[in-house]
């Protein structure tokens, strides 16, 4: 299995100045590829290959020297970024979804650039790249596994790190039958089958005063003025802040879950759909229910425990003890059936009912026998 280690890079003032460089040749040449197959299409009605565009690379250096500073196999990695948009595209397309096509990128808005097979070495915490140098590495774990790709990525913030994509064998927890349901809402972050609530922290909320301060402030600063650029940077920072606790918040608490329980059952929700909802769409953001769920997924195929979604449709408006179904509006906290005469919080029954479906699609008998 692939496994990505993140750690922070302090290169020297030349060192950022030549992947900056580098980072901006890679956005040329990402714009070029892009306008090719665009143009190709519209006037031939042909579609460039991969291969086609990165045979091309040879007579693009002769045409803009600038190139051959840049590392061959990064301007070749720009060429798959190309195709694999485009694949996404046409993805989209036959899917019947809404295609978006792949945009061009402006000035700054291409951070990173990918070393795919070889130009790097780690050693020690020395990072060696090819035309770049060595460049010191915080390497505040170690490394696990053998190392395949290397990309270095600038943030928002002007930090520069960099990610190895390594193959390793996946670790599986001592094995355990201990189910659990989840039903994330805004009201509390996540509520377990097992009566268990995971408090919304709501860190955007947290921010929102300081971001609007920054906001006012970079808003009144001229543009293409140093002054703005600095101001930029103080918006990007609180941003950033933000998503490092949201990142460690999901982290911490997906991890737990993992460790505990050997089947996992969450919602199948797709969360752009609901951001319609513009009442609701800042909070629903703010709540990274879909970075969850990914981490739980991933850390539970590498923990080997069973992982499953089920379609959410109902499971807060049925009764977790006798099935009956009622409406219910999202201001009523309690579900109070008439049938059974069942008293619960809305969440708790919904996790429950969550739990029933999970089980009953992994071919397991659930606990309650209506399901």
């Amino acid at each position: 299995m692939r496994k990505t280690f993140k750690y922070r890079i302090y290169p020297t003032k030349k060192q950022t100045r030549i992947m900056s460089q580098w980072l901006e040749e890679c956005r040329w040449l990402f714009n070029h590829f892009l306008a090719e197959r665009k143009n190709v299409w519209e006037q031939e009605q042909k579609s460039l290959s991969l291969y086609e565009q990165q045979n091309s690379l040879p007579v693009l250096k002769e045409q803009r020297p600038s190139l051959a500073n840049v590392h061959s196999q990064v301007l070749q990695n720009v060429a798959v970024r190309v195709d694999l948009a485009f694949k996404a595209f046409f993805r989209r397309v036959k899917a019947g979804e809404k295609p978006g096509y792949p945009r061009f990128r402006g000035k700054g808005r291409y951070d990173s650039f990918t070393f795919p097979q070889s130009g790097f070495r780690l050693d020690g915490n020395m990072l060696r790249l090819s035309k770049i140098g060595n460049v010191k590495v915080v390497l505040h774990r170690p490394v696990e596994g053998q190392i395949k790709t290397c990309t270095i990525k600038r943030s928002s913030t002007g930090k520069w790190y960099v990610m190895f994509s390594c193959e390793r064998e996946s670790t599986p927890l001592p094995e355990n039958n201990e189910a659990v349901g989840i039903d994330v809402g805004l009201h509390s972050f996540a509520t377990l089958s097992t009566g268990e609530q995971i408090e919304n922290p709501k860190f955007f909320r947290q921010e929102e005063k300081a971001l609007a301060k920054a906001q006012r402030k970079l808003a009144k600063a001229e543009k293409g003025t140093p002054e703005r650029k600095k101001r930029r940077k103080v918006v990007a920072r609180i941003h950033e802040r933000i998503a490092w606790k949201r990142q460690d918040f999901i982290h911490q608490h997906s991890r737990k879950i993992v460790n505990r329980f050997g089947i996992i059952a969450v919602e199948d929700i797709h969360v752009n759909r609901m951001l319609h909802n513009h009442c609701l769409a800042k909070s629903i953001s703010d709540a990274a229910w879909s970075g969850f769920f990914q981490l739980l997924a991933y850390k539970a195929e590498w923990a080997g425990r069973r992982f499953v979604a089920v379609n959410p449709a109902y499971t807060s408006q049925t009764c977790s003890n006798c099935g009956h179904r009622q409406k219910m509006p999202l201001s009523e906290r309690t579900f109070k059936c008439p049938c059974c005469g069942l008293e619960i919080d809305r969440d708790l029954n919904a996790a429950l009912n969550i739990l029933g479906l999970g089980l009953q699609t992994l071919g397991i008998s659930p606990r309650s026998p209506r399901l």
